[in-house]
């Protein structure tokens, strides 16, 4: 039997499809139990997380074990096989091994180092072990992998290159400031009561928000973080509420992180859009701008006569209808209103662009610092404005060409944040359209992925890397050592066998011996047996240790003439330890 992993994560697959394929709580039971019934597969477990997808077996066969994995995959999941292959990955055997123990310590994490995957894979464990799906191999495995993981954060600096999930999104909501400053005084929703969504909660409180306000299903769960945060010395004040409460108190809190094994969204659009309505700020709707963000576009608000608070050279245009032709504001006014772009007021339609433009500036200096505003734009006839608005519109064309990271950003700027959003969950949780409405910043899995891929990584990278490939090397050895014992112990309980009928046969031939000399007899003999055994059973464990040597065990069967039933027999029994089933092992 050989080990085999089947599965995608956020490297091998986009994150709208490791959405569609996330496993319910229930499905992952399902799975396992089919697993087991399929016939390649002996043993498995299935390690679940938001960024990873991965299916674990003792396989007797690789091909048959790699085409039933998959399709039991896909068949849990939801998603059809054919769309879904593209985006598996498959590692055998010392693979699979190195794969596992590179997870472990953090190696495929989204934000590397980060120790959270090491819960998830002890969780993976006890569920192969509570639904009695996992054996030896993959008791071994999981428990070895959680010490290498152990290992690599305590012998080097690896935590120091990456951070958990939650730490990693609260940056990104800070956007360039102290997660501490900007989370100073804050009050905070955490959506869920799981072990993402406690975390959540503890790091709110340690970074230093005034009230955390815990929302699940289940209200005991909600009761009992609330009760740990207020007594964990950090000063926060917590409370539990109803999901049912979540609407009402999304208008009054700065920061949510939801987490949840919802299989909708916990919160829509007209849910955050309706809060920002109606908080504690009392201020309206702001008019919506492009998500491309940046001075030109606020310039035609200004033009518009509307001011948009926290844009750059933001203000009013009192007064500047009369200098303008007015059929050319009331355009400009009706596209800022329906947050449309000015090229949507019919200004770019009607005026041709100039053929010589500086691609650096307005062409008419209207984006000029010194004198900008109302008076930058006083006496500008109609054509002119028009002119403008065709530069306006080509700045805007090329930045939405910019990656969706760089148009977020820009974005994020030009209107100070109401509300933080941090989706942690996958599916998602929340409508990934809010982050088109003003004030609201949303930062989800998806863009963690981007922002994680320009992260720095730390030399204890390559530390760590070198404590992998030497456990890998350790755990094959000891693995199939660990193969050829039920041959070495069945070689030697037939030795004994032997030993025994012979002293019989003395006992039958020579019956006048007494027990001190039958004794000392017997001990000879057994000591005879013992040592021409000895050197032959190391010296077959150490080869069986190195890689190809599994067709030792075979020789001795072969050799001896051993009794394959009696080798099964001892592997069983061995298999049957309740040692391996330890769960108190993981920890």
């Amino acid at each position: 039997m050989s080990l085999l992993v089947v599965g995608l994560s956020h490297r091998s697959a986009p994150v709208s499809v490791l959405e569609r394929a996330s496993l319910s709580a229930d499905a992952k039971v399902k799975l396992l139990h089919d697993t087991l019934a399929a016939e390649p597969a002996a043993e498995a477990t299935v390690l679940a997380t938001c960024n990873r997808i991965e299916l674990y077996a003792d396989v007797e066969k690789f091909h048959a074990g790699v085409a039933e994995l998959s399709t039991l995959l896909a068949q849990h999941s939801g998603v059809a096989l054919e769309e879904l292959t593209p985006y598996l990955y498959v590692h055998y055997e010392d693979r699979a091994v190195h794969h596992l123990f590179s997870v472990a310590c953090g190696l495929d994490s989204m934000v590397v180092g980060e120790g959270q995957i090491l819960g998830q894979i002890k969780d993976a464990l006890a569920l192969g072990q509570e639904l009695h799906t996992a054996g030896r191999l993959i008791n071994d495995l999981f428990q070895q992998a959680l010490r290498v993981g152990k290992r690599a954060h305590s012998e080097t600096g690896i935590d120091r290159a990456g951070q958990s999930l939650v730490t990693f999104g609260l940056e990104q909501l800070a956007v360039h400031r102290p997660v501490g400053e900007w989370a100073a005084g804050k009050r905070a929703l955490v959506i869920g009561a799981g072990s993402m969504s406690s975390l959540a909660a503890a790091t709110l409180a340690r970074v230093g928000v005034a009230e955390v306000v815990v929302a699940n299903r289940t209200a005991e769960r909600a009761e009992r973080l609330a009760e740990i945060l207020v007594a964990s010395g950090t000063g926060v004040a917590a409370r539990a509420v109803p999901m049912s409460a979540v609407a009402d108190e999304l208008a009054w809190v700065d920061v949510v992180v939801s987490c949840t094994g919802a299989t909708g969204l916990v919160l829509t659009g007209d849910d955050v859009a309706a809060a920002l309505e109606g908080g504690p700020a009392g201020l309206a709707p702001t008019p919506p701008l492009p998500e491309t963000g940046g001075e030109p576009p606020a310039l035609a608000l200004h033009a518009a006569g509307l001011g948009v608070a926290g844009v750059s050279g933001a203000g009013t245009a009192v007064g500047f209808a009369a200098a303008v032709d007015a059929e050319v504001v009331a355009r400009l006014a009706a596209a800022a209103q329906g947050g449309l772009r000015i090229a949507d007021a019919g200004a770019v339609r009607t005026i041709p662009a100039p053929a010589a433009v500086d691609a650096d500036g307005c062409p008419l200096g209207l984006d000029a610092p010194a004198g900008g505003g109302r008076s930058a734009l006083a006496g500008v006839d109609a054509g002119s404005l028009e002119l403008h608005g065709t530069w306006a519109d080509q700045g805007e064309a090329a930045a939405q060409r910019q990656p969706r990271r760089a148009a977020r950003a820009l974005a994020d700027g030009a209107v100070p944040v109401r509300l933080a959003l941090l989706d942690l969950a996958m599916p998602r949780d929340i409508d990934a359209a809010v982050h088109r409405i003003p004030g609201v910043r949303l930062v989800d899995i998806e863009s963690l992925a981007e922002a994680s891929a320009d992260a720095p990584m730390a030399a204890d990278v390559d530390a760590v890397r070198g404590i992998v490939a030497a456990e890998v090397a350790a755990f094959g050895a000891a693995q199939r050592a660990a193969h050829i014992t039920p041959t070495v112990v069945a070689l030697r309980a037939m030795a004994a066998e032997v030993v025994a009928m012979e002293v019989a046969r003395l006992d039958g031939r020579v019956p006048d011996l007494d027990e001190r000399q039958r004794a000392e007899v017997t001990q000879t003999v057994r000591r005879v047996v013992d040592k021409l055994l000895h050197a032959p059973t190391v010296r077959v464990k150490q080869l069986a240790s190195e890689p190809g040597g599994a067709g030792y065990a075979e020789a001795l069967r072969e050799l001896f003439d051993l009794d394959p039933q009696t080798v099964a027999s001892v592997s069983r029994a061995d298999a049957a330890d309740p040692m391996n089933d330890d769960p108190g092992r993981a920890s």
